[in-house]
């Protein structure tokens, strides 16, 4: 088996802006006069798409949400968005993200972003951090009707990936998943790719028992010694969930 592409996940792995997102949740829950957030909503939110968010969100307040009203809040999400990425001078990229995206493409190894973000938020920060050239193929919240845990955006990654390079062949296990919550982490799994776990957002030692390699910062990914487990033998998938 040998590693052809590997899959970034976008909050929490390229951008470190889950506060601004929580934030701008609340604001949006509290215009709609509902309740902000509890402590274990926002600890649940992580990793999901934002509709998956609203939805439940809005659920637990018993509001009813047709597809129209969760699109209307989903576009001022965005548009607030915009307006938060405008007042800062220097995006919150994490640092290590270039660095593992230079070993990537020196490797000829294939990149993807699978992310419940909605596509522009993502083509929002990827030009203004200039990294849009280097992700040709982007699943977003808004292609996908489902969110993480499901495998959905990571299979779709896969078919996009084909489609743009039908000589690859590309099956899901020679994939990498670069993600950083519970949620990313088992959707990767049941995807049946390989995960590295990177504590941006949770600790080191709760990825750890879940993903096949953990890191605390992208930086310490050498990414040689991943493709050498790949190209020695099958790695065993593992069960485990966070």
């Amino acid at each position: 088996m040998s590693l052809k592409a590997v899959l970034f996940d976008f909050n929490g792995v390229i951008i470190n802006d889950e506060p601004i997102h929580l934030q701008l949740i609340d604001e949006i829950l509290i215009e709609e006069n509902l309740q902000p957030q509890r402590v274990s909503e926002r600890q649940a939110s992580l990793g999901r798409s934002d509709r998956a968010c609203f939805q439940q969100l809005l659920a637990n307040r018993g509001r009813v949400a047709n597809e129209s009203y969760l699109t209307q809040l989903l576009y001022r999400k965005a548009q607030a968005y915009v307006v938060e990425l405008e007042k800062i001078e220097k995006l919150p990229l994490y640092p290590g993200v270039e660095d593992l995206i230079f070993q990537v493409r020196s490797q000829n190894l294939k990149l993807g972003l699978v992310s419940g973000a909605i596509r522009q938020e993502i083509e929002l920060v990827l030009h203004r951090a200039k990294l849009a050239e280097h992700f040709k193929i982007i699943v977003a919240g808004d292609d996908i009707t489902t969110s993480k845990p499901e495998p959905d955006g990571y299979l779709l990654a896969v078919k996009r990936l084909n489609k743009e390079y039908p000589e690859l062949n590309l099956q899901p296990h020679e994939c990498l998943a670069i993600e950083d919550t519970p949620a990313g982490i088992e959707a990767a799994k049941r995807s049946h790719m390989q995960v590295v776990g990177v504590a941006n957002t949770y600790p080191f030692h709760m990825l750890q028992r879940c993903c096949n390699w953990t890191v605390d910062y992208l930086s310490d990914l050498e990414l040689e010694r991943v493709q050498k487990v790949y190209s020695q033998k099958q790695p065993q998938p593992s069960a485990t969930e966070c």
